[in-house]
C-alpha cells in the first residue's frame, strides 16, 4: 500500500468507528428532534475526529447541554448562534452525504456517463439524490403536523435548497480537482483512496454551505436545532 492508501485506510476507519459510537450514544440518549439520530452518526462517518468532537461538544443530549422545547410545532434551542448553525449544517450536509455515498457507486458499477463523462454522470446523480434526501431529512425535521402537507414542503424546500446547493458545490469543486489535477488517473469506488477522497470533499462541502446556513438561521428561514 502507498502512504495516500495508509492515510485513506485510517481516515476511513476513524470514521466508521466514530459513526458507530455516535449511533451507539444516540440509542443511549436519543436527540430532542429525531432526525438527528440519523445525521451525527453521518458527520461521523466523514468528519475523522472533528466529528467526534462536534458530536461530544455540541450534539450530545447531555454533553452539548442541549435545552430544547417545542412550541406551536416548532423546534427552538438555547445553543449560541454559531453552534445553531453548526448543528443545521450538519443536518443539511447528512442528508447531502447519503446522496452521494450512494450516487457515487452506483453511477461507476452501472457505468453510467453523461455526455460521455462518469464524472458529470456523478454530478447528476448526486445532486438528485441529495437534494431528495436532502429534502427529506429537512422537512421531517421541522415536521408540523398542524399544517398542510404541501405548506410544510414548500418551507423544507424554502429551507434547504441553497444551503444544500451551498453544500455541493464545494464537495463537486474538490471531486473535480481529485478529477483533473490531483491524479493521473482518478480513483474510483472500488478503492480507499476514492472513499477518502470523498471525505474531504464532504467537509469542505460543510465549510462551504456554513455561511448559507448562517444566512437561512439569521433570517429566520431555517429554524435553530
Amino acid at each position: 500500500m502507498t502512504t495516500l492508501e495508509w492515510i485513506a485506510a485510517v481516515a476511513i476507519i476513524i470514521g466508521i468507528l466514530q459513526a458507530i459510537i455516535i449511533a451507539v450514544d444516540v440509542c443511549r440518549a436519543p436527540q430532542s428532534m429525531w432526525i438527528m439520530n440519523v445525521t451525527w452518526p453521518i458527520t461521523g462517518l466523514y468528519m475523522p475526529l472533528i466529528g467526534f468532537w462536534l458530536y461530544f461538544k455540541i450534539g450530545r443530549k447531555d454533553g452539548g447541554h442541549q435545552h430544547a422545547h417545542h412550541e406551536e410545532g416548532m423546534h427552538h434551542t438555547h445553543k449560541p448562534f454559531w453552534q445553531s448553525v453548526i448543528v443545521s449544517t450538519s443536518h443539511c450536509g447528512g442528508g447531502c452525504s447519503i446522496g452521494d455515498l450512494i450516487g457515487a457507486p452506483l453511477v461507476f458499477f452501472a457505468g453510467w456517463t453523461l455526455a460521455g463523462s462518469m464524472l458529470l454522470a456523478d454530478y447528476a446523480t448526486e445532486f438528485i439524490l441529495a437534494y431528495i434526501i436532502g429534502i427529506a431529512f429537512q422537512f421531517y425535521g421541522m415536521r408540523n403536523k398542524e399544517k398542510p402537507l404541501g405548506e410544510e414542503l414548500k418551507n423544507a424546500v424554502k429551507a434547504d435548497t441553497w444551503s444544500l446547493i451551498s453544500f455541493e458545490i464545494g464537495m463537486f469543486g474538490w471531486m473535480a480537482l481529485t478529477h483533473y489535477v490531483l491524479f493521473i488517473q482518478p480513483p474510483h469506488p472500488d478503492s480507499l483512496v476514492f472513499w477518502f477522497m470523498m471525505q474531504v470533499a464532504m467537509m469542505i462541502g460543510f465549510g462551504t454551505s456554513m455561511p448559507a446556513n448562517w444566512f437561512l438561521l439569521r433570517k429566520g428561514i431555517k429554524h435553530a436545532m
